[in-house]
């Protein structure tokens, strides 16, 4: 067996490296975030270049930190792990910790003369965190009828007004699904005051993702309109809820209830373990609240962030869209979607 210390680590690129998501799966605590796919996702989107610190021992993966490398002209040259990624915890065994390597990644990072290095989950003892969130995952073990009796009752009643109004939910992999989601999603970012991500980043997820049995999109019918869409990722037996849209004038009906429901259905009966419905600003009681009826599980996530040319851990803000909201929501979607192209790139 290898020696396990921090220097036999090795920075590999996912894209490149044959059998990565199998390996991936020797490691328990690994989730869709850490896949070849979302890597090549981000790559082929924003050009961002993987650097992924991992050590590797007789077939095992030990350790691994995956790391984006960010090179903006506006935000700066940074590592981030990982962009757009809700929780990319380093994985870690075998007595080795995240913090016995991070000293490697700084090493490597002064070299790339990056500002700073972000990590999007993870403990780091007696580091305080630069921001926090909330995350809700669901147990599906516990079977479809055990599922649905957790559920708040309202919730329940909204999936079964939903049915008995005829809202119809389909399953499909298909491009123009995608294309279809992304027209409700860009809908309701704008209700949001949020630009949306650029088209090109979805047709990449199809391209590596959905195309290769890694998730589906499911879209909610009613007279033959689509009136709500959800994308949903998966890797093992992990689900990952990632996005979700409405036409808000088809509210009434709560379509995203019943696609989750759908596709909660779909993933025990396939066997799956869990479905993540992903992070939640602490800010956000609404949304924290909504993922809280269906009876999940509440954790926090801690967001770290290292300066480099400080070298300390600090609070660190990334670029806040929030605050600007109001006024996003008043712009076109042609115009929101023109932003999403500009900015997302270089916020990462």
């Amino acid at each position: 067996m290898t020696n396990l210390t921090p220097a036999n680590i090795e920075i590999l690129n996912p894209i490149n490296y044959p059998g990565w998501d199998d390996l991936l799966l020797s490691n328990p605590n690994s989730t869709f975030f850490h896949t070849s796919a979302w890597a090549k996702v981000l790559w082929e989107t924003y050009g961002y270049q993987p650097l992924y610190f991992t050590l590797v021992d007789g077939g095992r993966l030990l350790t691994l930190i995956p790391v984006m490398e960010v090179r903006s002209i506006i935000t700066g040259f940074r590592g981030v792990s990982l962009p757009f990624s809700d929780h990319c915890e380093p994985l870690t065994t075998m007595g080795l910790q995240a913090q016995d390597i991070v000293g490697f990644v700084r090493e490597y990072a002064c070299k790339r003369h990056w500002k700073y290095i972000e990590s999007r989950g993870g403990q780091y003892p007696g580091v305080a965190s630069s921001k926090r969130f909330y995350e809700h995952t669901l147990n599906l073990t516990i079977g479809e009828e055990e599922l649905f009796s957790r559920f708040i009752r309202h919730k329940r009643k909204n999936i079964r007004k939903a049915i008995r109004e005829g809202v119809v939910v389909n399953i499909y992999k298909s491009l123009e699904a995608l294309k279809e989601y992304y027209r409700l999603h860009c809908i309701t970012r704008k209700r949001h005051g949020v630009p949306p991500q650029p088209y090109s980043f979805f047709r990449k997820i199809h391209e590596h993702i959905i195309s290769q049995d890694m998730g589906f999109i499911a879209l909610a019918t009613y007279n033959k309109t689509n009136i709500g869409g959800c994308v949903f990722f998966d890797f093992g037996k992990k689900a990952l809820w990632k996005f979700g849209a409405s036409d808000h004038a088809y509210q009434y009906l709560r379509p995203t209830d019943i696609l989750a429901w759908e596709a909660m259905k779909l993933y025990v009966e396939k066997g799956y373990q869990s479905l993540c419905f992903g992070r939640t600003s602490l800010n956000n009681t609404g949304l924290r609240r909504y993922k809280a009826e269906w009876g999940t599980d509440e954790q926090i996530i801690n967001y770290y962030k290292y300066d480099l040319r400080r070298g300390t851990f600090v609070n660190g803000e990334s670029f806040d869209v929030d605050r600007y909201c109001s006024i996003l929501g008043k712009m076109p979607i042609p115009l929101l979607r023109l932003l999403g192209w500009l900015l997302y790139k270089h916020i990462g």
